[in-house]
């Protein structure tokens, strides 16, 4: 089946490709059109903006945590028998975790799909062709289908524009004026009824504004693509598990193709720790992904049954794998950014805080009982008192040692990494 099929980047991050790929998506979405979306990498909150857009989840497409072959089908599998396929890029083109390697330049070339550029214009004018100069011939098995400009002042300022990409022989689809009213929203994405409905007439109103500068018919036929038929990540059912998940404002980062896996393992339902007074019945298992509890620590610390029935299911043997929001969930209590402290499941002996915050990111990779896992952290709290052990040595990309734990209790495993484990049919070996 014939596709369009492209990837959005840009030279850097914070040049538009979020702005544009919502748009894109939310216009051709209201268009009735069949489209899909990816993203490049391990981000799971542009996938939470791209689901909001078109009403299906996003897939993330990482050569970190896949294999190339399964990137492929995994690509086949999601685009197939739909009109549009659009990948949001990470960071810039070619930034990848070791040089090139990963990099939105390396799934453009693997799946041999275009790549859609997508440039800051903001106080540039014909030397905008130099910079595409170079983009264009950097790697010449990159195609670039062509430009979008982002940022641009008057239609006088995108001629220009739009003569600079010509003379280096790219087209340009259009451009994106400047608006203060459509800059993505905040990246804290436990969100309310209310604040969807606001974000959903965000994304109109950003496909308006796309749509109302950029050729998207121009840059559907610019970018045709054969996608071919798979039926190999259909997953069948193995065994006859419970498993609950945590899925609510607090608990909702989440690779779908996880909670698929899971799906194929038994029978998976969810529940809230916010909300819900006591857990699905006869669970076997229990996933708290990560996302943003301490947004909602009154509300968690309130909900007494709820931590009650975790703490027994834990004590009892239950399996739990919990990672970041979840891992803090855990914990015997936590600090807000003021210093006021809440109470949780103390199930671990450990204490998460706020205070002094400070990013830390990056991918992650270990082994522990013969099973070989990758995963991504990225978080600003931290855990004080930490004196626990690790059951595990993690490392970086590039196999360097780094602090980051992986903590057990019975049979909860817990730590801040944000696990991949589609690809492995046995990770719940983790748990022998």
């Amino acid at each position: 089946m014939t596709t369009s099929a492209f990837l959005i980047a840009a030279p850097s991050s914070g040049a538009g490709k979020t702005t544009l790929t919502l748009g894109l998506l939310r216009a051709l979405h209201n268009r009735e059109m069949k489209v899909q979306a990816f993203k490049s990498g391990p981000d799971y909150i542009d996938t939470k903006f791209h689901e909001l857009a078109t009403q299906k989840p996003s897939i993330n497409l990482d050569m970190f945590f896949c294999e190339d072959d399964e990137i492929q089908q995994l690509f086949n599998y999601y685009a197939k028998d739909k009109d549009v396929a659009i990948i949001e890029g990470v960071m810039g083109l070619f930034d990848g975790y070791d040089r090139q390697k990963g990099s939105s330049s390396a799934i453009a070339k693997l799946l041999d799909i275009p790549v859609v550029l997508v440039v800051n214009g903001k106080s540039v004018a014909y030397s905008m062709a130099a910079l595409l100069y170079g983009y264009k011939n950097f790697d010449k098995d990159i195609r670039i289908a062509g430009v979008i400009f982002n940022n641009v002042s008057t239609e006088s300022h995108y001629k220009i524009l739009k003569d600079a990409a010509e003379s280096v022989g790219l087209k340009s689809f259009g451009y994106v004026p400047v608006n203060k009213n459509i800059s993505v929203p905040s990246r804290h994405l436990g969100l309310n009824i209310d604040e969807k409905y606001r974000l959903t007439s965000y994304a109109d109103e950003l496909a308006n504004h796309v749509q109302n500068h950029v050729d998207i018919d121009l840059l559907l036929k610019s970018t045709k693509k054969e996608i071919l038929s798979t039926n190999k990540f259909r997953i069948p059912k193995s065994q006859n598990l419970k498993i609950g998940i945590a899925k609510d404002e607090a608990f909702n980062f989440m690779y779908p193709e996880n909670v698929r896996k899971l799906a194929s393992l038994g029978e998976v339902s969810f529940f809230s720790p916010i909300r819900d007074q006591a857990l699905p019945e006869k669970l076997t298992h229990i996933y708290l992904p990560g996302g943003y509890p301490e947004f909602f620590l009154e509300e968690l610390s309130q909900n007494t049954s709820m931590k009650t029935a975790i703490k027994e299911f834990a004590e009892r043997g239950g399996y739990i794998w919990a990672e970041c929001g979840g891992m803090l969930y855990l914990c015997q209590q936590m600090s807000d950014e003021s210093g006021n402290t809440y109470p949780l499941a103390n199930i671990l002996n450990l204490q998460g805080t706020l205070e002094e915050m400070k990013l830390k990111l990056g991918y992650r990779q270990f082994e522990h009982n013969g099973i070989p896992l990758k995963g991504h952290e990225f978080h600003y709290s931290s855990l004080t008192e930490n004196h626990e052990p690790s059951i595990a040595q993690l490392y970086s990309a590039k196999n360097k040692p780094v602090p980051t734990k992986l903590f057990r209790y019975k049979n909860v495993i817990a730590g801040y990494t944000h696990i991949y484990w589609k690809s492995h049919k046995d990770f719940l070996k983790i748990f022998d």
